[in-house]
């Protein structure tokens, strides 16, 4: 099997990623992007997002609200957007979720940006999404 450069297996990802949306529009959509795409360009995409994640970092202790936190959400949609499918309001939305509520990618933010990342990116995509005030 594939794993990628933190020792995580990406075939098992994909297969939960194709029983839980397989059939949706935006699964059809990423296949069709990553169909025939080098493994080098998909460890460099994982790369990137990674990078992304990192940056919220340095936000760690500030407001989810902040400009600068929506603006990091606003990046991690443009990318996956561009490189993956459309980053829908409820698709980002369902993936700030997951990215507490699974131990796995919880672990990999945290490890990219610091204890807490998972957990600041979920309720700044929440903000994005326009389900997180000040008063919340």
């Amino acid at each position: 099997m594939k794993q990628n450069s933190d020792g995580k297996n990406r075939d098992r990802y994909a297969a939960e990623a194709r029983a839980a949306w397989g059939r949706t529009d935006a699964y059809r959509e990423y296949e069709e992007r990553s169909n025939g795409r080098s493994e080098a360009k998909n460890e460099a995409y994982a790369a990137e997002l990674t990078s992304i994640f990192a940056g919220f970092g340095p936000m760690l202790g500030s407001s989810p609200l902040s400009p600068e936190a929506q603006s990091q959400v606003q990046k991690l949609r443009d990318f996956i957007t561009e490189h993956y499918y459309r980053c829908t309001d409820d698709i980002l939305c369902c993936l700030g979720r997951m990215y507490t509520a699974d131990a796995e990618f919880r672990e990999n933010i945290d490890t990219a940006g610091g204890s807490g990342t998972a957990a600041f990116v979920s309720r700044a995509i929440e903000a994005f999404c326009g389900g997180l005030s000040e008063d919340t």
